[in-house]
Order: C-alpha cells, then sequence, then structure tokens
C-alpha cells in the first residue's frame, strides 16, 4: 500500500516524515522501536490491522528521527529529543488535542509526551510496554545484542523476528526483518536500543493524568505481562487489559480482541444515523473561529503561574461574553486560546470584531507605565471590595492582552462535542499567521459575508502548511469600521 509521506521540521531542525490516513478524532501512533511507514505499507498483516485501527479516526503515522523518510543523521534518541518529533507533527497538523497509541519501545515517547503536554493528551493506550525495557534481559546479554546490531545488521534484523514472533510464518518474520534493516542504519539501531535499555519510565508514569489502557498478552514472551503490570500500577488513572495471545507484535495473528479493547477506549467519529424518508439533512457548514493569546509563554514566566492564570481568566470571561452574545458555541478552550463554531458566518466576523474591540478598550485603560505599579506598596482594599477583587485588580488591571483572530468555513465533522477536518486545521492555520489585534479570514468567509458592511484588506494567497492548495487570505479593517 502506497502511502503519501509528508514532512515537518522540529524545534532542533530534525525533518520528519509522517501521513495521514482517515477522518475523525486524532491518534498519533509511535511507532515500536524502529519501523518504516513506507515499508510497513507493503506488510499486508500491518494493513489491515491500521485499517481497523484507523476506522471513524484520522491516524497519524510518524518515522521518527534517524528511521524511515525521516533525517537519518542523528545519534540522540533520548524521551526529551523524540518527544519533539510527536510535537512538531502534531504542531504542524494543528492538533490541539490528541489521542496516543504507543507500542513496546514507543511508550516510553507516548508517556513523557503525555507528561509534558496534559492539556493536548485525551487518552493513552500502551500495548506490551514495561517500566524499564533493560528488565528484559541481563546487562551482558544487552551489551552482546548491540554489539551484534553494530558488528552485523543483517544477521542482527533476522535474529529479532524470531526473538518477538514465535509460531509465525517465515514470510511474516521476513517481511518484518527487511523492513527493520532498511529503516536505519546499523548504528542508529543500535543507539536507539541503549537509549530504552538505560531508560526508567517510573518517573515519568507518574506524571500522566490522561486516562490510561494498557494492553498486554498474558504470555507474551518477548515481553512477560508482569512487566505491563508494573507500568499500569504506576500510573494515576490507568486501567490493564490481559490478553489471550503469545505473539507479541500486536499485528500478527487474531487481532480482534486487541482491536475491540482499543476501539471501546479510543474516541473515534460517531457513524451519522440514517434520515427517515423525507427528512432534509441539516447543514453541517459551520464558520470556525480560533483565538490565541499573543505572548502568553513570555507573559507566563514573567508573571508566574498564579498572576499569569488571573489574565487568563480575564481573557476567557471577555471571550465567553461576546460567544454568548454572538450566538457562538465555544468548543473548547486551550488555556490561551478558544476554539468557537458559527452557524453564520457574519455572526462569526461580528463576534470577531467584539473580541478585538472590547480587549483594545480594555488595553487603553490601563495606565502607560505598568512596570511602576511594581514597586508601589500595595493598596489596602476598601470597606466595598473584598480582599480577592483587590488582588484581581493588582495582578490583572494593569496587564495588556492582545490576541490574533482566524476564522474559515466549511463543513467540519463533529464528534463528542469536538470539531475536527480540514476546514478546522485550516482555520487554525490562519489564525497563527495573524499578528496581535488582527482578524484574519479566508476567503469563503468573506465571500459568504459580501455586502454586510465588514471592511476588508486582501492579503494574497497563501498555502497553509499541510495543504497543496492555495488560500486567499483577507484582514478585517475592524479598528476603521
Amino acid at each position: 500500500m502506497e502511502r503519501e509521506v509528508r514532512y515537518c521540521t522540529t524545534e532542533d531542525g530534525v525533518r520528519i516524515a509522517y501521513c495521514v490516513e482517515g477522518e475523525g478524532p486524532p491518534l498519533i501512533l509511535s511507532p515500536m522501536w524502529i519501523s518504516s511507514i513506507v515499508l510497513l505499507g507493503y506488510d499486508e498483516d500491518w494493513v489491515q490491522f491500521l485499517r481497523r485501527l484507523g476506522d471513524r479516526r484520522q491516524l497519524v503515522l510518524i518515522d521518527q528521527r534517524g528511521t524511515g523518510a525521516s533525517d537519518r543523521d542523528f545519534g540522540d534518541f533520548s524521551r526529551s529529543a523524540l518527544v519533539k518529533d510527536v510535537k512538531a507533527v502534531a504542531d504542524h497538523l494543528a492538533l490541539r488535542r490528541v489521542s496516543l497509541l504507543s507500542i513496546d519501545f514507543g511508550c516510553r515517547v507516548a508517556l513523557e509526551f503525555a507528561s509534558r503536554y496534559p492539556d493536548r493528551v485525551s487518552r493513552v493506550a500502551l500495548y506490551a510496554p514495561s517500566v524499564n525495557a533493560g528488565d528484559m534481559i541481563t546487562e551482558e546479554a544487552r551489551s552482546g545484542l548491540v554489539n551484534l546490531i553494530r558488528g552485523g545488521w543483517q544477521l542482527a534484523s533476522q535474529i529479532f523476528p524470531l526473538m518477538i514472533m514465535p509460531g509465525v510464518s517465515g514470510e511474516s518474520q521476513k517481511r518484518f526483518f527487511l523492513a527493520l534493516r532498511e529503516s536505519c542504519t546499523a548504528d542508529v539501531a543500535a543507539a536507539w536500543l541503549e537509549a530504552c535499555f538505560d531508560d526508567d519510565l517510573s518517573s515519568v508514569a507518574s506524571q500522566v493524568q490522561a486516562e490510561t489502557l494498557v494492553l498486554h498478552g498474558r504470555d507474551d514472551i518477548a515481553a512477560p505481562f508482569e512487566f505491563g503490570r508494573k507500568l499500569a500500577a504506576l500510573l494515576p488513572n490507568s486501567r490493564i487489559v490481559s490478553l489471550k495471545r503469545s505473539v507479541h507484535a500486536p499485528y500478527i495473528g487474531d487481532t480482534t480482541e486487541i482491536l475491540d479493547a482499543l476501539g471501546q477506549f479510543l474516541p473515534a467519529r460517531r457513524v451519522r444515523r440514517a434520515l427517515k424518508t423525507g427528512e432534509e439533512a441539516p447543514s453541517g457548514v459551520r464558520t470556525v473561529l480560533f483565538t490565541d493569546v499573543v505572548g502568553h509563554t513570555e507573559m507566563m514566566r514573567r508573571l508566574g503561574d498564579e498572576r499569569g492564570r488571573e489574565v487568563l481568566r480575564e481573557h476567557e470571561r471577555i471571550t465567553r461574553e461576546a460567544l454568548k452574545a454572538h450566538g457562538g458555541t465555544e468548543v473548547k478552550t486551550m488555556g490561551d486560546g478558544f476554539m468557537a463554531s458559527f452557524a453564520s458566518a457574519v455572526r462569526a466576523l461580528e463576534c470577531a470584531v467584539a473580541i478585538q474591540r472590547a480587549f483594545d478598550e480594555r488595553n487603553a485603560s490601563l495606565p502607560a507605565h505598568p512596570e511602576a505599579l511594581e514597586g508601589r506598596a500595595e493598596p489596602q482594599p476598601s470597606a466595598h471590595a473584598s480582599t480577592g477583587s483587590a488582588r484581581a485588580d493588582r495582578s490583572v488591571g494593569a496587564e495588556p492582552i492582545r490576541v490574533r483572530i482566524g476564522l474559515n468555513a466549511g463543513e467540519p465533522i463533529a464528534e463528542d462535542e469536538d470539531l475536527f477536518g480540514a476546514a478546522v486545521i485550516r482555520a487554525a492555520r490562519i489564525a497563527a499567521l495573524a499578528q496581535a489585534n488582527e482578524i484574519l479570514v479566508a476567503n469563503v468567509v468573506r465571500d459568504l459575508a459580501e455586502g454586510k458592511g465588514f471592511m476588508f484588506s486582501d492579503r494574497g494567497e497563501i498555502v497553509l502548511r499541510g495543504f497543496d492548495d492555495p488560500v486567499r487570505l483577507f484582514e478585517v479593517r475592524w479598528a476603521q469600521a
């Protein structure tokens, strides 16, 4: 099966290959050790497994650094390095919240991502994980295995399938070791394995707050069931499912039990009910609006968590008042921004203008030099003001809030009170291009609001990240309206 491979770049400059299949709630699959999304696409067992796994989901497959179609010349395979690959892909696709599925050694990456970015992870599924992969074999055997890889990658790539696929046909083993061998160099395979053997997941597991499902074969020869049980016990919000299988690779043999458990646990797009005879289908066109607080990270670092959160509460109050006044539906908030939808493009534009005007009026009322307030003695609260109100005035009142807003219209996929699809991704991309105090819209939004009194400035055609066709953008001149 030929896959369309896309690319993005991590914050440390590594080009990462990935592919996207299907539509629905996003699910990112972390590879087990090393792999290739292209080569494994020719393994029919793997293809069928992914097809069922991706049913009614947006399945995202990644070649991590050093492997597959990603940049090959990298030697750091620590959790902190590998999590950058997942983040880069999620950012590139504008995925604000995802589910994660990881297999075997790949579980370390999923746990690291979930612990670092709790607001971006809904659920985590782990297959055959362990607290410390080094527990599988003795230290002497580990050293021998790593040396074997470095000294004879072709031989080593034939041994691994025998270890993790007992009883599987020779043809399946052959396809697997060919994919292994062609996915990376001997040095990369050895360095990857060493990083796994040296890694202990006890600390990171205890920090994962997302609901977590652990799947482990009761008779797994490569990774005993006790390994998965120990890790599940460290996760604050987890449950474990004991599988009736001995084959380590999840896509080999009878996969029904695994896929059924994952299907019940991971979010999926609901199937729309069939319409009754004569019943009209409701319009699916929505205008999607994204807001984002400009300079949020720097502000939180400067003010600290408590004061920074007070500023964000002010931002949330103003935004929610505007959404309510203009018929907007709050889909979700990401702490420093909102995603909302509207049945009318005109109402969405009116709301965007109201938000910018509200923040503009608030910012204009602030003292010209708020930093001077830092050195003053704290005023005593009046008899008519509570201590909490005085504290809010001191921390919130002197801090300007500037937001950028982006809008797009289309027919997003609705699932579990969330929206997905190309229309949503484009809206997020457009918002990211806006400057502070700006409203940027796609040409479809401008066309829907034609003749309604809005003023637009043509910003030209731009190819948004992840899309091939350019989109014409317009700035809403709300200050001059």
